[in-house]
């Protein structure tokens, strides 16, 4: 198939690539196009086998933050409109609400002869007002601009079952949404290879690692409050700004004054954000990943312990009640308690032999379930479906 994916802001980059590679894998022609960021790149430049990436003027080329891109969502539709007036795809896969607009402005002109169009969210607009309240700094008009594509698309890709749910709520239609995953790299993440130890506490001591974007919702704070029920751990945080060292990132500062009231100032050390090739080697060093969010559209990280072969205690929310097997895989946790997420860390520590069997359980689970190709092959799926819809309906 010739496929047309829709990126305006890099916030999908590692999904978007991944799976245009594997389609692009797997035979099909992939089209990436996304918001020209930067006076620098060429309009089109080759990701991988089969996949271009193609830069759209669309504002001005520089870095605007993915909230403030509303207003420029017009000339990237007009953009797409040209582009399959001479030579239409396939069908188009929107990633993100704002990228859907753009695509469905394009796909129904006249001048591209209806594109069928897919469309993932990624992040609904209601969940996010509800978990942040005034904290949203998304657009007034997301909300309802997201119940209006969710109707005008041709099939909505939910990534799990409480998406499934939170769609239905928002009114889009059932028979348009069909669930596939995300996917995980079991090249890149993977049992076997080494394991980052160095810093930290004694080696006496057991790791648990947190590999997160540090913003409250995250739920960190959740982690470190558990750490002083867990006098022989040590707890490793991964992530930060992409730029400066990780005591310029005000959530570290909060989340240093929450270990010192807890009385574990010592045992916690912040790495800031790591190169994705070094996530694996840190992900393996661990005893126990801990991930304990507020709630979470898909969650990467269960995913990437479990395919290192590494025991996860998450929260019991959004992906996670899909990715992690619970009392299989890992263990889910109420959000916000730190003492149920010290009892299901303390009981995992205590029982080597059962780590070890919920590290060979994740593995498998990661591996045949979530793999980028059969997660390629789903998808693909969806666009012969999609198809079919658009076909009706014209």
């Amino acid at each position: 198939m010739r496929i047309a994916m829709i990126s305006e802001h890099a916030g999908q980059g590692v999904f978007v690539a991944e799976l245009a590679t594997e389609l692009g894998r797997q035979g099909h022609y992939v089209t990436v196009y996304t918001r020209r960021r930067s006076p620098a790149p060429r309009e089109r430049v080759r990701l991988a086998p089969g996949v271009t990436v193609e830069h759209v003027p669309a504002g001005p080329a520089e870095h605007i933050d993915r909230d403030a891109l509303l207003p420029w969502m017009h000339d990237f539709g007009r953009h797409l409109e040209r582009r399959w007036a001479a030579d239409p795809p396939d069908v188009a896969h929107a990633h993100f609400w704002m990228s859907g607009l753009a695509a469905i402005q394009a796909a129904q002109s006249p001048a591209a002869r209806r594109v069928p169009v897919v469309l993932s969210y990624h992040a609904l607009g209601t969940v996010m007002r509800r978990h942040r309240g005034a904290e949203d700094t998304s657009p007034a008009s997301r909300v309802r601009l997201e119940r209006a594509i969710g109707h005008a698309a041709d099939i909505v890709v939910a990534a799990c079952a409480d998406e499934v749910a939170e769609l239905a709520a928002m009114g889009v239609p059932s028979d348009r949404v069909r669930v596939v995953p995300y996917g995980v790299d079991p090249a890149l993440f993977t049992p076997e290879g080494p394991h980052t130890r160095e810093g930290g506490g004694g080696r006496d001591r057991h790791r648990l690692v947190v590999l997160s974007r540090l913003v409250e919702r995250k739920g960190v704070d959740t982690a470190i409050r558990a750490l002083a029920h867990l006098p022989d751990a040590e707890l490793v945080v991964a992530g930060g700004p992409a730029h400066g060292g990780p005591d310029d990132a005000p959530e570290i500062r909060r989340l240093r004054t929450v270990a010192r009231d807890a009385g574990v100032a010592g045992r916690v050390e912040f790495l800031g954000r790591l190169p994705r090739a070094d996530v694996p080697a840190l992900l393996r060093s661990a005893s126990v990943v801990v991930t304990l969010p507020r709630y979470e559209p898909f969650g990467m990280v269960p995913l990437e312990a479990m395919a290192c072969g590494v025991p996860v205690v998450a929260s019991a929310v959004g992906g996670h009640l899909d990715t992690v097997a619970d009392g299989v895989t890992g263990v889910l946790v109420p959000p916000r308690d730190p003492d149920a997420a010290a009892r299901a860390i303390r009981a995992l520590l205590d029982d080597p032999a059962r780590r070890a069997a919920m590290g060979l359980a994740g593995s498998e689970r990661a591996r045949d379930r979530y793999s980028w190709a059969r997660v390629a092959a789903e998808t693909t799926g969806v666009y012969r479906r999609a198809a079919a819809v658009n076909e009706v309906a014209a």
